[in-house]
């Protein structure tokens, strides 16, 4: 990549990235502007341009970026099992780390995934079904019939990111006592799963 490549791709990542930092509780997509991100960015309005058709595609980008990381460390905590042991709990915890590190990225996902724009939401169910479809096949490949694994999977993700909703706004002691509370919801949900299972086998 050449020098010019460089620093259109670092120009690219800086808009990214200050379109996230100024996202908050109280601060939405739709309340930023194009200048408030330029100049965060460093840049001059105009060569905003130059990186993105308009804020709906910087927007895109980070609704799929936003997703993309969710799925890696959700990869990452399923390698973290073989040594800590727990799918759930360690599930869990690296969701619940995801939500401390970076609360405006879950924030935007969820905002966006009810929100007036319909190419928004249906950016954000794709990286949900993602996330759910990616859940499915580590379930299949456990053991379970694909039927099966398809229903526990979409009912853990609603499990999860309805409790992450939750977890933005609390103290750590309540965000805590939160995730213990996914985790006996999770746990009941497979044991749930795997009562089911054994019946379908004796019919």
């Amino acid at each position: 990549m050449g020098i010019r490549a460089q620093q259109k791709e670092k120009t690219r990542r800086s808009l990214i990235d200050a379109a996230f930092g100024q996202l908050s509780a109280d601060r939405g997509f739709s309340n930023l502007s194009l200048r408030e991100v330029s100049r965060e960015a460093g840049i001059a309005p105009t060569s905003f341009y130059r990186h993105f058709k308009d804020m709906d595609e910087l927007g895109l980008v980070m609704v799929d970026e936003g997703g993309l990381l969710l799925r890696q460390l959700m990869r990452q905590a399923r390698q973290r099992i073989v040594a800590e042991g727990s799918l759930i709990r360690t599930s869990v915890q690296t969701f619940m780390e995801f939500i401390e590190q970076s609360p405006n990225i879950f924030r935007l996902l969820l905002r966006e995934r009810s929100g007036t724009s319909a190419e928004f939401r249906m950016a954000v169910a794709r990286e949900v079904q993602h996330f759910g479809a990616e859940l499915t096949e580590y379930l299949v490949h456990a053991g379970m019939s694909r039927e099966q694994a398809s229903i526990q999977a979409e009912a853990s993700v609603t499990i999860v990111f309805t409790s992450g909703a939750e977890a933005l706004d609390l103290e750590p002691e309540a965000r805590d006592a939160l995730a213990e509370r996914m985790i006996l919801q999770l746990r009941m949900l497979a044991k749930g799963a795997v009562v089911s299972r054994d019946v379908t086998k004796t019919r």
